[in-house]
């Protein structure tokens, strides 16, 4: 059944970078500085909003981070409500009150400020308020049309991670307890702000996993079986480049502002990959591994990393391009060879991840558990286009070796 299977999977995998292109994705403007968040107002009256909705969680609105956007909109003249109800685990029941908040409050727009829950909510809500007569779990599917497209949305992601502030997928949990990954069709984004005033007094652990994250989807952009343009292709690569610059400055000095600011730009880059070129077997295997063990996304992600890239090194196209990316990332020199230019990047991203404070290998795997892993690693990764299919076999020593921390 194996081979049979495998060669299944090597023809559907295709099909996820052929959907993507079809797909409409967001081409926001975007705002950046420290502070940037205060010119809400004005961004939202050169969009003619004349009612918000401010989607936030309850961390935020306790740190008072909102305050600025509330006050910058009173001044702009625009009437704001503030939805602060979103969860860790944002539910279907959550983003139906949502949908009440912006009817109640007559909202032509959301401004969604917060993490990768709060813009994921705020896109079904968005969706939902620009079709009432519709109950939000109606866009709890995989793939969700909005026609005429959601309510104009503003985003001001509180991280330098996800780049969900423009991403076209969401997850939501539905009435079940099961996630729900939605790909919006529609989806309205047409500001983005990027303000590192929202990350300058995070812990360490959160600006270092979010990192690593973010620098994941330029890596696996770049090396995505997918056809994009030379500057989509240059953003991932800018997008790991960033990170390798500016995440050590951070370790360095964590109110180093232009880094901060640099890390959003990054994280946003990513998103961008994520909407153009799809993720790959790194965020299937910590996808399933977080999920099983519960560790977080970016630390997840840490662990995977060299392992799964590894995979890529002897393979012509893949290592062509992580080779040119080396060199973007001035690691190595255009007339390095091949393989001396790949060592020089995976030298680097090691250097990296141990500065982070990674612990060798993930103690938390057990080879009992490696059956229901590799079912969950291969149902995962048939939402991407990654340049090689990695086979059952392939999967069980890539376990050993994040287990290992080979």
């Amino acid at each position: 059944m194996e081979p049979t299977f495998y060669h299944v999977r090597r023809v559907i995998r295709k099909l996820p970078g052929e959907v993507i292109r079809e797909i409409p994705i967001p081409t926001p403007e975007v705002t950046e500085g420290f502070g940037a968040r205060r010119n809400i107002g004005a961004i939202c009256r050169g969009l003619g909003a004349r009612s918000v909705l401010l989607v936030t969680d309850r961390t935020i609105r306790g740190l008072g981070f909102h305050e600025a956007v509330t006050e910058s909109l009173e001044e702009a003249g625009i009437p704001c409500a503030v939805f602060s109800d979103i969860d860790s685990e944002p539910t279907v029941e959550i983003v139906r009150a949502g949908q009440r908040a912006a009817a109640d409050c007559s909202a032509d727009c959301i401004v969604a400020l917060g993490g990768g829950s709060v813009l994921d909510s705020s896109k079904i809500i968005a969706a939902g308020a620009k079709t009432p007569e519709r109950d939000a779990a109606h866009y709890l599917t995989k793939f969700a049309y909005v026609k005429g497209g959601t309510l104009p949305m503003v985003t001001v992601p509180s991280t330098a991670g996800t780049g969900a502030e423009h991403t076209v997928g969401a997850v939501v949990m539905n009435e079940r307890g099961v996630k729900c990954s939605t790909v919006v069709i529609g989806l309205d984004v047409r500001h983005v702000v990027l303000d590192s005033e929202l990350t300058v007094n995070a812990p360490v652990s959160v600006t270092v996993w979010c990192g690593i994250d973010a620098m994941s989807h330029g890596l696996e952009g770049v090396l995505a079986d997918v056809k994009s343009s030379d500057e989509d292709a240059e953003k991932s690569r800018a997008c790991v480049r960033l990170v390798l610059e500016n995440l050590p400055r951070l370790l360095d000095d964590p109110h180093d502002i232009e880094a901060r600011q640099n890390m959003f730009r990054a994280a946003h880059y990513g998103g961008n990959a994520i909407n153009r070129q799809l993720a790959g077997y790194v965020h299937a295997f910590a996808h399933s591994i977080g999920a099983l063990y519960h560790i977080p996304h970016g630390k997840a992600i840490a662990h995977c990393l060299l392992p799964v890239l590894s995979v890529h090194r002897d393979l012509p196209a893949p290592s062509d391009r992580l080779a040119a990316l080396a060199v973007s990332c001035s690691l190595a020199d255009p007339g390095d060879d091949r393989r001396a230019a790949v060592d020089k990047l995976f030298s680097a991203l090691k250097a990296l991840l141990d500065r982070c404070g990674l612990e060798h290998g993930c103690s938390a795997i057990r080879e009992e558990d490696y059956p229901q892993l590799v079912k969950m690693i291969d149902a995962d990764s048939i939402n991407y286009s990654p340049p090689k299919t990695l086979g059952d076999g392939e999967i069980r020593t890539l376990l050993d070796a994040i287990r290992k921390g080979d």
